[in-house]
């Protein structure tokens, strides 16, 4: 099949002729040109009539003007390319004795536009070829077409290429030039379109940033009410757990004023007071004596009366006594975690600030004894060999400690 047109290797163009091979490769700078079967497009608009020579042509005018009506002609118009080179005029003489022939042939000009819209565009800094393309593709409507269609074909390689038309004798007088009011009217047209699409634009901004904001508030209001529920949770177990500590050491006390009120009855012969609810001694006093050989339980009795009879001792000043027992825990813990530190197993007795903490107090050094530590060189310090370490021993003395801290009823009897 022969060729029906000229396409560039370099960007894809289809081209209908030499010369228009030529004005390409004049403006374009490129040279690789071959024939093709592929015809170029000729969509013509059934509402203007304008022609389109690609898809992407049709769609542009579509966008611009709303036409959606297209005939393609291309069938109409494809004929067979000639590729001989058209003849130049070489000299004047000859362009002069030519002038007649090709006045015969199909004539190509520059298309006839707007000029006051041509003059506007000039004074916006566009160049008068891309100025006049634009206008010409936009059907002279308006300057703001104008505008738009050289946003929308500014990567175009043909941009700045001046358009041209087959000469239509026929064809109507350009439109009425505007006067200066009507362009000042026209302009302030164009700038009051401008500012109310910019405004509604920003207006539909700020909408979606308020949904925005309105969906994060909605967010972090739940997020916050989740936070506070768990912690309104944990509050509400913490203090549950201290009713039931609290529960527990009432009880605790209860029992043993029970049993201390039962033996001091049996020591002196009497009869429980109550045979019916009161348990009898003897088996209270073998319960006792079956945790008699326990080592940790023994320790741990140990350490609870010790602690006792310091609290007992110093009564009436309820701040030294926790400070000692907040004391007695801080040392306790410090060789529990770091066994191996000699620092912490080795204690100064006439340390100013042991003193006033513990050691002035009946019964602080006595409970350092019961945990393993010994008086050496000469009663000056206290000190727990490393082989002497109990840990099980250690652990009992941080509870019965933190007990004793922690249970408001500790020593009161």
């Amino acid at each position: 099949m022969a060729g029906v047109s000229l396409k560039c290797g370099d960007c894809g163009v289809l081209l209908k002729s030499v010369e228009e091979a030529q004005e390409h490769a004049e403006l374009t700078s490129h040279s690789n040109f071959s024939e093709s079967t592929e015809a170029v497009l000729n969509l013509i608009c059934s509402a203007c009539g304008k022609p389109c020579r690609s898809k992407t042509e049709s769609d542009l005018h579509t966008k611009r003007t709303g036409h959606t009506e297209f005939v393609d002609k291309t069938s109409e118009t494809a004929k067979p390319i000639s590729l001989e080179v058209p003849k130049v005029a070489a000299t004047d003489s000859e362009e002069a004795v030519g002038e007649g022939s090709s006045s015969q042939s199909e004539e190509m000009v520059v298309p006839e536009v707007d000029k006051k819209l041509l003059e506007e565009l000039e004074a916006m800094g566009f160049p008068t070829t891309r100025a006049t393309r634009a206008l010409h593709f936009s059907g002279n409507a308006s300057l703001e077409a104008a505008v738009n269609w050289v946003v929308e074909h500014e990567s175009d390689p043909d941009i700045d290429q001046m358009p041209m038309v087959p000469l239509n004798k026929n064809a109507e007088p350009p439109k009425p030039s505007l006067t200066p009011e009507e362009m000042k009217l026209k302009a302030q047209e164009l700038r009051e379109r401008a500012r109310k699409k910019k405004e509604e634009e920003e207006k539909r901004m700020e909408r979606e940033r308020e949904k925005e904001r309105i969906r994060v508030g909605k967010e972090l209001l739940e997020a916050k009410r989740i936070e506070e529920e768990n912690e309104r949770k944990r509050l509400m177990a913490l203090r549950k757990a201290e009713k039931e500590e609290e529960k527990r050491a009432r009880e605790k006390i209860r029992q043993k004023l029970e049993e201390d009120k039962a033996e001091r009855r049996r020591r002196l012969g009497l009869p429980p007071e109550d045979p019916a609810v009161t348990k009898p001694s003897a088996p209270v006093v073998e319960e006792k004596k079956s945790f008699v050989p326990v080592r940790p339980a023994t320790k741990a009795e140990q350490m609870r009366e010790c602690l006792r009879s310091l609290k007992q001792n110093h009564k009436d000043d309820d701040a030294k006594v926790k400070r000692a027992f907040q004391t007695l825990l801080t040392y306790i813990g410090n060789v529990a975690r770091n066994p191996d530190e000699e620092k912490f197993r080795k204690i100064r007795l006439n340390n100013q600030a042991f003193q006033d903490r513990v050691g002035s107090l009946k019964g602080g050094v006595e409970f350092f004894e019961i945990c393993g530590f010994e008086k050496v060189e000469g009663d000056q310090f206290l000190f727990l060999s490393r082989d002497k370490v109990d840990m099980q021993v250690l652990n009992s003395a941080g509870s019965e400690l933190n007990s004793a801290i922690n249970n408001p009823f500790f020593g009161v009897l």
